[in-house]
């Protein structure tokens, strides 16, 4: 009985996998599950599958949910709060699987420390690595834990690498990695069309169910210029080896070229419970519970050549990859400030990536060997995209859609 702790439970990607575990109850058991602030829904899991542990990261949410739990007859369930909470829940002897999904820098030291800890870490809180990818590799290789990537794109080049990979392309033929996207919702626009963009239309995601913040990355293409780190860490190729092609139909997930010339690639539908199946059992494999694809009623797939020009975040994280040091960490701070102006109307959707580019240009590199080193990088870069948003404000009347 493999024992789960899912982090983010209440998300996208929590609740797919829930669905998948609650299909094998005869192979896991939920052991812990943790939320941000979501105190109705984290009560409605604990009701279903009876954990041993809850965590709510905002601290003034611990009390209400303890009393939630009472009234579900669920007194037993220990509470634990803040990020304190979840690292407890993380690192929990108890545990043997983490489900590392709590959105943006906030999973961070979570992450790290079910590293620390030794456990299999089923990857979907990609900030982790962007932001500190070297300290999560040193972690990982020290507490002996086993790292399965959940996003779509890096679990199909996972299951596309040989059996045993090390991080050591040129040793097994590996010639590039292909990150497959499916272009957002803008795909096509030009930059007068992406001035007026609204964060409804932004969230409004052609292919995938997402919560706003990811779905706003996906409409500029940070979400796949994010990614472009994370392969590099996850799998140890330079920026000039790992390309991003366009592929609208969602179902080529990514490929593999290797030096013979083949390319492997992952297919499936586009539907999380598969790569979150696949995570879970491997080596081995289960029913994941989604609809098998039909090749003939797909008919063709389709790729193009990502807009760079247009869609600037995916340019600036290839920078950020190739400066190294804290780029990558300003880089994704950066943009969550950006991100959620846009989506609170004080920002335009092409002033994301001019923020982001100027806190990158401000920002002095620093050391991030230490997670409070990495931290302080965050706060810093947060600190100075508030800064160079207030500033985009007062150039622009007021207006998003100038």
């Amino acid at each position: 009985m493999n024992r789960v702790a899912v982090l983010g439970a209440t998300g996208s990607i929590g609740t797919s996998t829930l669905d998948v575990i609650a299909r094998h109850p005869d192979r896991y058991q939920v052991e812990a599950l943790a939320a941000h602030r979501d105190v109705a829904g984290l009560a409605r899991l604990c009701a279903r599958f009876r954990p041993q542990r809850v965590a709510i990261a905002d601290t003034g949410c611990a009390a209400e949910l303890s009393s939630t739990l009472r009234a579900q007859d669920q007194a037993n369930i220990e509470v634990l709060a803040g990020s304190e909470g979840l690292d407890q829940i993380a690192s929990a002897g108890s545990v043997d699987t983490v489900v590392a999904a709590v959105v943006g820098a906030a999973g961070l030291s979570s992450t790290l420390a079910a590293a620390a800890a030794g456990k299999r870490i089923l990857l979907a809180n990609k900030e982790s690595v962007v932001m500190a990818g070297a300290l999560l590799l040193d972690a990982a290789r020290r507490g002996s834990a086993t790292i399965i990537p959940l996003d779509s794109e890096h679990n199909a080049i996972f299951q596309c690498l040989p059996s045993g990979y090390q991080r050591n392309p040129d040793a097994c033929g590996i010639r590039r990695l292909v990150l497959t996207a499916s272009g957002g919702p803008f795909r096509g626009f030009d930059r007068p069309q992406l001035a007026t963009v609204t964060a409804e239309q932004a969230v409004k995601h052609p292919r995938w169910q997402m919560g706003r913040k990811i779905s706003v990355d996906s409409a500029s293409l940070m979400n796949k210029g994010l990614e472009v780190i994370e392969a590099h860490w996850l799998f140890g190729l330079p920026a000039d080896r790992i390309d991003v092609v366009v592929h609208p139909e969602s179902l080529v997930h990514s490929l593999v070229e290797y030096a013979d010339g083949s390319m492997l690639a992952q297919l499936g539908p586009a539907d999380m419970r598969t790569p979150i199946a696949q995570a879970l059992a491997w080596p081995e494999r289960i029913d994941s519970g989604v609809q098998r694809l039909d090749l003939l009623s797909v008919g063709a797939l389709h790729f193009e050549a990502a807009d760079r020009g247009n869609f600037r975040c995916l340019e600036l994280a290839y920078a950020a990859l190739r400066a190294g040091g804290a780029a990558a960490a300003v880089l994704n701070a950066a943009n969550e400030v950006a991100v959620d102006a846009f989506l609170t109307g004080r920002l335009s959707f092409l002033g994301i990536a001019e923020v982001i580019e100027q806190v990158m240009a401000a920002v002095v590199q620093s050391d991030i060997s230490t997670l409070a080193s990495v931290l302080a990088v965050d706060a810093e870069a947060r600190q100075r995209a508030g800064v160079e948003t207030a500033r985009w404000q007062s150039r622009t009347s007021g207006s998003c859609n100038e």
